[in-house]
């Protein structure tokens, strides 16, 4: 038997091998990982444990679950939570996934609330049955991220069952035949935008990237049509390389055709991939355009998102293990490893990378075990390309922003609502930190506070300096600072283009050719 390659009858046989009879438990599947459902958790933990065994034996992910019938109701198990955990940890939200059957408890002292050698955590999860996750409070709230944290706990059974259908998939007997591997271009190549993969093997048909091409009205989609790409029930799984609507901006197309299967990014790709298209939607109908889709379709894709964090390997189809890594490019964005038949042909799928570390992200990895195929991508290719350094655009950009300031003038900054805004923001907080230039109110317009709330809610993703500065709350975070101010509405927008006071504003879309950047600029361009 090859353990590579077992099908869900077989893993059962081979754990069963290795758990003592007298202990009642049961094997689950959440997509590509293996639960072990049990209300005898001591066993399986420490460091000489049943799960070390277990994974060791069947080389997967182990997680342990409590049985559904044996963990308390939400209502209740809040309020056991209140009573264990100290006030003084100061509890700001909770959320309850039935589908990991765990609570994630957001707090300002999160050391307080896990306790002593986890001992908070533990009582909670003895006494509820709910596995514990503590973070802490982001300093910004994102309702993004508070609305897809709630409509997973609203549908949380449910999402349970798909995950386990998403493994037996996985799961299922190998089908005769040779080895082999093709990828199909349905998108972005010699183009810019609609980027789609299509990689086809002996037993697996997997997706990367669903994009659209904002530029054409004519052909925005990827090539679904193509003999490869139908039926999409055909279809065993969509990886996504990161947010950006010319990589995910058609991913719900497929849910309104049919398409039922998992699709796999990390958690902040997530989030803002649910703030970019539903932000598609609402830009389409004030411009009259007939969307492609509707909310009904992103809220589908959301229920079958299996979240993915970078560097952790899982089985994504029967013959391929896939493992993101950090691309660098925006919050989230990863390079693509899959690993096809046991390590006979290894892809990576690029994305849109960036090479040197920026004031957000670390530098895009460009190690990876095995690759005999590379698909890259070549924006700023050519060999005339010229990229200013790091550097030479901050100076630039604070020299414009200091002449113009000076002088009493307003400045526009038209930028991307996701990685430009953040990146421009840093700069300005950096320039009024260093006295070099009196502070002044700095406008948020768009959906820049959204998408900076965002990437403040997911700190391990960002550099270990802005991270730390984002966790310790310690006054140097600079998306807290007190001249960054968001644009609520269309009255405030309109007493700060009257105003004749000096100001920056930071307001979308980056290209100038929508969005609420064009109402300040029509209003102040001479």
């Amino acid at each position: 038997m090859n353990i590579m390659r077992m099908t869900y009858r077989e893993l059962k046989d081979e754990i069963a091998k290795i758990i003592p009879r007298n202990i009642e438990y049961e094997v689950d599947l959440e997509a590509g990982n293996i639960a072990i459902i049990t209300t005898n958790m001591k066993p399986f933990t420490g460091q000489d444990g049943l799960i070390g065994k277990i994974a060791r034996r069947v080389k997967r992910k182990i997680v342990l679950r409590t049985p559904i019938d044996s963990m308390m109701d939400i209502d209740k198990a809040s309020d056991v939570i209140h009573e264990i955990i100290p006030e003084e940890a100061d509890i700001t939200e909770m959320y309850f996934d039935a589908c990991y059957r765990e609570v994630t408890i957001q707090c300002r002292q999160p050391g307080t609330a896990i306790g002593r050698r986890g001992d908070n955590s533990n009582a909670i999860r003895d006494k509820t049955g709910w596995a514990v996750k503590v973070e802490r409070t982001p300093p910004l709230f994102s309702k993004t991220v508070h609305d897809i944290r709630m409509y997973r706990q609203s549908h949380g059974d449910e999402r349970r069952k798909l995950l386990k259908d998403f493994g037996l998939n996985i799961h299922r007997p190998t089908r005769p035949g040779g080895t082999w591997a093709r990828v199909t271009a349905l998108g972005s190549y010699r183009e810019v935008g609609r980027a789609c993969h299509y990689v086809t093997t002996n037993e697996s048909r997997i997706m990367i990237d669903v994009g659209v091409n904002i530029a054409s009205d004519t052909d925005p989609m990827p090539f679904f049509n193509a003999p490869e790409a139908l039926p999409l029930d055909k279809l065993d799984a969509v990886v996504l390389t990161h947010s950006h609507l010319d990589h995910a901006g058609m991913l719900p197309v497929l849910f309104k055709y049919g398409y039922r299967g998992p699709v796999y990014c990390t958690p902040p790709t997530r989030d803002l991939m649910l703030l970019l298209q539903t932000d598609y939607l609402k830009v389409g109908g004030a411009e009259g355009k007939r969307t492609p889709y509707d909310m009904e379709d992103i809220r589908m894709c959301m229920k079958h998102v299996v979240d993915v964090d970078w560097d952790s390997t899982t089985d994504i189809a029967p013959d391929v293990k896939m493992t993101f890594s950090n691309a660098g490019h925006i919050l989230g964005s990863s390079a693509v490893h899959l690993n096809i038949a046991d390590g006979k042909h290894n892809i990576v799928f690029s994305g849109d990378q960036k090479y040197e570390k920026s004031w957000l992200f670390d530098a895009a990895n460009t190690r990876f075990p095995r690759v005999e195929t590379l698909v890259i991508e070549s924006t700023y290719g050519a060999s005339g390309d010229y990229q200013p350094s790091r550097q030479e655009a901050n100076q630039e950009l604070q020299d414009i922003v200091s002449r113009t300031l000076m002088r009493g003038g307003k400045m526009i900054c038209p930028v991307f609502a996701v990685g430009r805004s953040q990146e421009v923001m840093i700069a300005i907080d950096e320039l009024f930190r260093s006295g070099t230039v009196k502070p002044v109110p700095v406008w948020l317009d768009g959906m820049i506070q959204e998408a900076t709330a965002i990437h403040a809610s997911h700190p391990n993703y960002l550099t270990k300096a802005l991270s730390k500065s984002l966790l310790k709350d310690d006054g140097e975070n600079p998306f807290t600072s007190e001249w960054f101010r968001p644009v609520k509405g269309r009255e405030l927008r309109e007493s700060i283009v009257m105003d004749g006071s000096p100001c920056i504003v930071l307001a979308t879309s980056g290209m100038l050719n929508g969005g609420p950047v064009m109402e300040y600029f029509k209003n102040w361009a001479h």
